[in-house]
């Protein structure tokens, strides 16, 4: 089920609003029903639908339910922290994050640091032994993911080890026992589908948001625990460098520091649109000697990740991060393999399509020729050819295009505006016509015929000009009164007018019936009937209550006035 995905949509909540497929670089969502659902094929769980979705039907699956259960079954469950807590809780000493984390059942608590320092210093070993070439860093899930699912063209180019989390669950396990359970913590979204992939190394995966949510029902604050509990303290030990590592370029410096001498190009590019130009235009570079990519799917790196409450800008996380590193620590090593493949990660189907068939879709919403396409966006789709090929895919409906629906919906109007035989007028706030139809022109007289010929629905026409009745309008406008009803001669008909408001203040629309018509005559007649037929209704049964109402007073007075005699002659 969708639900069990690191992320899924709460379909009841989906708006339509379509805003998660602007902002989903690699588009990797279909909107069924209307409701759009993600596409687990091509979904790299970078978390950005879930922070734009302005209804919150973007959801992160929720493990906590999953880590106080294993918290009850075993008592030897370690947490692996990432070092991005130094940004999240930066107010909190280490010794009383770590308190905290103790006080909810955690064995013992660990920096996911660790597994970053041995991951640096395998990936310098292994560029010391290549001449030239791209190679591409495996730090972050959500670009292996792309890479894999989507560029699948550079899959041999990412360097051969497990992610810094997987690498520290091993060192874990070699130091506590197999039989230990690992839970991360941190800001990344991306983990959970690292722990659905490696479940043998590591259990499940919470953000900060999940613990921040744990501490609150808990009733625990963590700034009130004991700086000095030297219980409260990492094992094995401190992190070093590899602390760095939730920053860009922090991996870099961590490599360098290992490194002896390299004359590999370091770079190092965050956020998903950047790494999509990167990759898109990749195979262009020709240059010998090495290159070494840095890539995070967050923009600024795991400090901005979606699982991170976002208190405060990323240019102060950074700082945070950087004065808090102890650089100076010794650096973790490790003689266990952390060698991988990514052959568990499928290529995202990328059907070709024929131009004929995107004609066709495209015509179905309107789109004839090149001017149809406006490519405004509104479907949340870069062009109107790409959603026409993300239809031919199943994966979009055609009322998703704001223009087609718009169309639709005037020429709806347009057709029911022309068989309607009363006349109808919408003006907006100056006066102006917004629309007419031809049965208004027709009533008004054969001037206005011809002005409607020339003027389709009497467009942008000044009212005060067209129409004797144009101050009714402008009552209507400034009162905001919902319905004004009017009759008025012109020339020898007579007119009834009904007003209503459309916007209040703002436009005004009315209906204009010639009352000479006998269909007209006959329905005003019945209309006019009914009326008066229920005021006389309503009079006569007025005059009935008075009439009861009279006709119980006195026969009250009557009652009493007998009463009185009879009293008297009783006494005499």
């Amino acid at each position: 089920m969708d639900v069990f995905k690191p992320v899924y949509t709460e379909q009841n909540d989906c708006q339509d609003c379509y805003k998660c497929i602007r902002e989903c670089q690699l588009k990797a969502i279909k909107v069924i029903n209307n409701s759009a659902q993600i596409l687990h094929e091509d979904c790299i769980y970078c978390g950005s639908c879930t922070l734009v979705c302005p209804v919150k039907a973007k959801k992160v699956r929720n493990d906590l339910t999953r880590v106080k259960s294993l918290l009850k079954r075993h008592d030897k469950v370690v947490v692996s922290l990432a070092p991005s807590y130094m940004s999240e809780f930066p107010n909190l000493k280490d010794e009383q994050l770590l308190a905290a984390l103790k006080e909810l059942g955690f064995a013992h608590v660990s920096e996911t640091a660790l597994g970053a320092e041995v991951v640096s210093q395998r990936v310098n070993e292994f560029l010391e032994e290549k001449q030239s070439g791209i190679y591409i860093s495996s730090a972050c899930p959500s670009v292996v993911e792309m890479i894999c699912k989507h560029f699948p063209q550079y899959k041999n180019h990412i360097t051969p080890f497990l992610s810094p989390l997987l690498t520290h669950c091993k060192l874990l396990k070699q130091e506590y026992g197999e039989d230990c359970k690992i839970v991360f913590i941190g800001p990344c979204i991306a983990k959970k589908s690292e722990s659905d992939a490696f479940g043998d190394l590591l259990e499940a995966s919470l953000s900060f948001k999940d613990l921040a949510e744990w501490f609150d029902e808990e009733g625990l604050e963590p700034d009130l625990f004991y700086e000095s509990d030297t219980e409260s303290m990492f094992v094995p030990r401190r992190a070093g460098r590899g602390a760095l590592y939730p920053i860009d370029g922090g991996m870099i410096a961590g490599i360098k520091a290992n490194a002896s001498t390299t004359d590999a190009v370091f770079m190092t590019f965050s956020g998903i649109s950047s790494i999509y130009d990167v990759l898109k235009d990749l195979n262009y570079y020709r240059k010998p000697g090495l290159l070494f990519l840095e890539l995070l799917a967050c923009e600024g790196g795991c400090i901005n990740g979606p699982g991170t409450r976002k208190s405060y800008s990323r240019a102060l996380k950074r700082l945070e991060i950087i004065n808090r590193t102890e650089a100076e620590v010794g650096e973790q090593s490790a003689d266990f393999s952390i060698d991988r493949n990514f052959d568990n990660i499928n290529v995202a189907s990328k059907p070709e399509h024929p131009e004929n068939k995107i004609k066709e879709a495209l015509n179905m919403i309107g789109k004839y020729s090149d001017k149809d396409e406006i490519n405004c966006g509104g479907c949340g789709y870069n062009s109107c050819r790409e959603f026409a090929k993300a239809y031919l895919e199943d994966k979009s409906e055609p009322n998703m295009c704001a223009s087609y629906m718009r169309k639709i919906a005037h020429d709806k109007s347009t057709a029911l505006l022309g068989k309607i035989p009363s006349g109808v007028l919408i003006v907006n706030e100056d006066l102006k016509v917004v629309e007419a139809n031809q049965s208004f022109a027709r009533i008004m007289g054969e001037e206005m015929e011809q002005l409607f010929e020339t003027i389709p629905g009497l467009k942008d026409a000044d009212l005060k000009k067209i129409a004797p009745f144009y101050k009714l309008f402008s009552s209507v406008l400034a009162t905001g009164e919902d319905n004004l009803e009017r009759d008025f001669r012109l020339g020898n008909k007579m007119l009834h007018l009904s007003l209503f408001t459309i916007q209040r203040n703002k436009i005004v629309g009315a209906i204009l019936r010639d009352m000479s018509q006998p269909f007209i005559q006959q329905e005003e007649v019945i209309n006019r009937a009914k009326a008066v037929n229920q005021k006389n209704l309503e009079t006569v049964q007025k005059i009935a209550y008075l009439l009861g109402e009279n006709a119980s007073e006195t026969e009250d007075m009557l009652n009493s006035i007998v009463e009185f005699y009879t009293l008297s002659e009783d006494k005499s």
